[in-house]
């Protein structure tokens, strides 16, 4: 088995403890080496609860030789970061955006973009379903992708979803968006259940993404979708042959249309003994997605994010092409800063293709 990848963190919030919670789950996989906070308080809280070692400085946890840095710190401060562990020589993860507004992420690719030594924390595509839904995508059931529509998560996390199965790249896109207030009880937030969820004003955005060549995105997300159990979730992918609807695959072929599903094998289910988790997808009697991380029990999401440390671990070695890039990560942020301005102006934005293309 080869050695785990071995990462430090700096930040102690709760996006660090994702990554903290996920090594603990996989330790013959991933290592957190350290983790750098600014108060030797916020230290003995993380080494108490996780078991890792916890430093005040970037130099004292690259002493520490891991393959790359997660940097979990607040948008403002990202950028920042990512500079100071690039000039040290560290290969970097950043976190989600890699800076708060366009002129920042134009600065930052100029400082840092030519060199390739940062990734960025994107793990929408890694999650089982979708990577289920981009496998039977890429193997051309439905023919060529023209539209997604995704109501499930806000701006660039959707708009990386809406690139991949599209596969438009850098393509400049046309942006349209509106908003909606309504009430809506909002029972959960990040994990905690309301006391009184009574229906407040929460607002809805719908936006159009025009890429161009018929190729267009429909961007539809209301206030803590992410968590409401009240809102679901759903993508649908349409094709020259068919489409996608959620798990559910449409396509003509020589006997006419046909439906079939993406199928989930899931363990821990009545007397099977093996551990909740999903083991793996399948369509059509073929498996298209496996689980990388059977019986360590994790979340969707967090199988997710430990996919992507691993990927930016065997990047970071020189294994592999990174699983994300800073070109990425900067080009799905400016679409969505686009569809907040749209939504702001009442008007169409255009992003033009950009520096980090």
């Amino acid at each position: 088995m080869p050695d785990p990848v071995r990462f430090a963190v700096v930040g102690s919030g709760w996006r660090s403890e994702f990554h903290l919670r996920i090594a603990r789950a996989a330790p013959e996989a991933l290592q957190a080496v350290a983790v750098v906070t600014r108060t030797a308080s916020a230290g003995e809280r993380i080494a108490a609860r996780w078991g890792v070692p916890t430093v005040r400085t970037v130099a004292e946890a690259l002493a520490l030789e891991p393959d790359f840095v997660v940097a979990d710190v607040t948008w403002p401060a990202m950028p920042v970061l990512i500079r100071e562990l690039v000039a040290a020589g560290a290969k970097v993860l950043a976190e989600t955006p890699p800076a708060p507004d366009l002129d920042g992420l134009r600065a930052l690719w100029a400082d840092v973009g030519p060199g390739a030594t940062v990734q960025v924390g994107e793990q929408y595509v890694l999650m089982p379903g979708h990577a289920a839904r981009l496998a039977v995508v890429g193997g051309g059931v439905i023919g060529a992708p023209t539209s997604v529509e995704i109501s499930s998560t806000h701006l660039y996390h959707a708009v990386s979803l809406v690139r991949a199965f599209l596969g438009v790249g850098m393509a400049g896109v046309t942006v349209n968006a509106r908003t909606f207030t309504a009430p809506l009880a909002d029972p959960l937030h990040l994990g905690d259940w309301v006391d009184d969820p009574r229906p407040e004003p929460r607002t809805t955005t719908i936006a159009t993404l025009d890429f161009g060549d018929g190729r267009m995105g429909l961007y539809d997300f209301v206030d803590n979708q992410w968590w409401n159990p009240l809102r679901a979730r759903r993508l649908v992918v349409r094709g020259s042959l068919g489409e996608i609807v959620d798990d559910t695959v449409t396509r003509l072929t020589a006997d006419g249309p046909v439906t079939s599903p993406i199928v989930y094998r899931r363990s821990g289910i009545d007397l099977n003994l093996e551990g909740n988790e999903v083991v793996h997808a399948s369509f059509d009697g073929r498996v298209v997605y496996r689980n990388p991380w059977v019986g360590t029990r994790l979340s969707e999401d967090d199988i997710a994010v430990a996919s992507n440390l691993a990927a930016t671990g065997a990047w970071a070695r020189g294994e592999a092409p990174g699983p994300y890039s800073l070109a990425d990560a900067c080009q799905d942020h400016a679409v969505g800063l686009a569809i907040e301005e749209s939504a702001r102006l009442g008007a169409d934005v255009r992003v033009a293709p950009d520096v980090w293309a």
